[in-house]
């Protein structure tokens, strides 16, 4: 039985979210068919693990044929929400921010990035990834016109806050924040807020490889 997307822990949409990368290498191979064994070992996982994430999915293997690759994919998709394009801005174009605009797995899952806007009025007008780079301040107008769903924040630590209060009032519904501090939306569910912070996960790392 498929399971309701408030019923997913969130280790397990994590985890989906590999699975499907994976797969959809695999599909772009070719490959019709996959045993959960396969996925497991490519990614570190155990086969029990990939099974009872599948599980989730209402997705039942065949014995000794395994999964549909292009099933699995469709239903991955449905549960995380990527069966549909969401339209995306990004608000600030620093370094990591024009990086941001050349990354081409946003539009391969769906992402489709068609804004870019910054506060610095010795960028606006210039172009970056294919986007003419706006003004802050003519953010709102543009979700509305455009229907954004989501944001991808890249400005420095001391101005996050207050462009999130920007975001918010264009009554966009998530934000991926990449920058090095946390936010808070002004009203809990109001904006989902994903925090990514790339220093933070090499700590991570140096910390697995020190133990």
């Amino acid at each position: 039985m498929t399971k309701s997307r408030n019923e997913i822990p969130r280790a397990t949409v994590t985890r989906l979210a590999f699975y499907l990368r994976e797969l959809q290498q695999m599909h772009r191979a070719e490959l019709a068919n996959v045993r959960s064994q396969s996925i497991a070992e490519k990614l570190g996982l155990k086969d029990s693990q990939v099974r009872k994430d599948l599980s989730c999915l209402g997705t039942v293997g065949q014995r000794g044929v395994g999964y549909r690759v292009d099933e699995l994919i469709q239903n991955i998709q449905h549960v995380l929400g990527t069966d549909r394009a969401w339209n995306v801005i990004l608000v600030g174009v620093g370094n990591l921010g024009r990086a941001l605009t050349g990354y081409k797995g946003f539009g391969e899952q769906g992402f489709r990035l068609v804004g870019a806007f910054d506060s610095d009025p010795k960028k606006i007008g210039h172009k970056v990834g294919g986007l003419v780079i706006q003004d802050l301040g003519s953010l709102a107008s543009f979700a509305s016109v455009q229907a954004i769903d989501l944001a991808i924040l890249a400005v420095p630590a001391t101005a996050a806050q207050s462009v999130l209060s920007v975001i918010e009032e264009a009554n966009i519904s998530g934000v991926l924040n990449f920058a090095p501090v946390a936010v808070r939306p002004s009203q809990a569910g109001r904006t989902i807020v994903q925090e990514v912070d790339l220093a933070i996960e090499l700590q991570r790392l140096a910390f697995s490889v020190v133990r």
